[in-house]
């Protein structure tokens, strides 16, 4: 540091970049006039937006690559939640940006709207990359957008660099985060053994039947206290419980990963389960701020522009509300609705291999 000097010293301008950055904000080459205070401020949104989205493929991709793993070393799974930690933050920041885009009137944006032309937000493929990551798929996509089709047209016509089209095709031959979550649950060991679909089958049972007698107690409670009757009780509580056992056993047979999955949130307790119980809760609030970003999206449109057609030629809102749909981790929101208070369950066998000395 003694060899410094004046004009080698870094700076904060330097070290961010920041007169390259600052020239960024002049639209595409060509846009005259330029942009108005209106349309200055859509872009520097819209820029913020992409600089968040290239720092959450970098949080998922990390996660990513410690969770695609034969096994994963248990010292990983905190640093994996604290990736996944700060994306659901920045998601939740994204969805507060949108109201920096609702202070554009209307007729503001009505004065530029026309100078992006056939541009689409469906055309951010950094979004479209983060969703790939995560899990979504492109069967669940609404009309069939296929994000990899939309692209590889883009990069044909000169519109996307080879670079950003490789990535993308490197990150759609990769297992997503959910395939590896469905592998890493399915290695749950249940009763102190993993892979074991006898007593899978048998911890599956079980529950089923608690849910069982559990009904008929809430159906008799019911009765008792003149809250309707048996005859109208009875199908809403067995359907519940139909609805459990095709979740855990589709076609009759026990699914590892979500008899894994239900093992952890009936037993949270157990301190050998506390971090994998961490990681699913993770991922559910990942979704759920991304839901957040997504619906503040859909309320920002239609108070800009109402119900009319995208810019991209989509049905505009009503597009953006169908996303509002989209699921990646359905398990982990799905069994929720099968469990039953701690008391209720029989207390797991091998509690020493959960991390208790004894069973009392």
């Amino acid at each position: 540091m003694g060899d410094e000097t004046p004009s080698s010293r870094m700076t904060y301008g330097n070290y961010l970049r920041l007169d390259e950055l600052l020239n960024l904000q002049s639209g595409p080459e060509g846009h005259n006039p330029k942009p108005s205070n209106h349309e200055m401020h859509f872009i520097v949104t819209h820029q913020a937006f992409e600089l968040w989205f290239k720092q959450i493929i970098r949080e998922l991709k990390q996660a990513l690559s410690l969770m695609n793993q034969n096994e994963i070393d248990e010292k990983n799974i905190p640093i994996i939640v604290q990736h996944l930690e700060r994306c659901s933050e920045i998601f939740r920041l994204l969805a507060a940006q949108w109201r920096v885009m609702e202070t554009l009137s209307p007729q503001d944006f009505l004065a530029f709207r026309d100078r992006l032309g056939t541009s689409s937000g469906f055309e951010s493929w950094q979004m479209r990359a983060l969703e790939m990551i995560m899990g979504l798929k492109s069967e669940q996509r609404i009309g069939g957008m296929d994000p990899m089709k939309h692209n590889k047209k883009l990069f044909d016509e000169g519109k996307l660099s080879e670079e950003v089209y490789s990535e993308l095709e490197s990150i759609d031959s990769l297992p997503s985060i959910n395939d590896a979550l469905g592998e890493w649950l399915t290695r749950t060991p249940i009763n102190g053994v993993s892979g074991d679909v006898e007593i899978m089958q048998k911890f599956v049972d079980t529950h089923l039947q608690i849910m069982s007698e559990h009904s008929e107690k809430v159906i008799a409670h019911m009765v008792k206290i003149g809250h309707g009757e048996e005859a109208t009780i009875r199908p809403r509580l067995e359907a519940g419980i139909n609805s459990a056992r095709e979740f855990l056993m589709p076609e009759g047979k026990v699914v590892p990963a979500r008899a894994g999955l239900l093992f952890i949130e009936s037993y949270k307790e157990l301190p050998l389960l506390s971090w994998p119980r961490r990681l699913i809760d993770t991922l559910v609030d990942l979704e759920e701020s991304m839901l957040l970003f997504r619906s503040h999206h859909a309320r920002m449109v239609e108070r800009m522009i109402g119900r009319r057609m995208g810019t991209g030629g989509s049905s505009g809102v009503d597009y953006l509300d169908m996303t509002l749909n989209y699921r990646i981790f359905t398990d982990l929101w799905a069994v929720r609705t099968l469990l039953i208070k701690r008391d209720e369950l029989p207390n797991p066998k091998n509690l020493g291999f959960y991390g208790y000395a004894s069973e009392n």
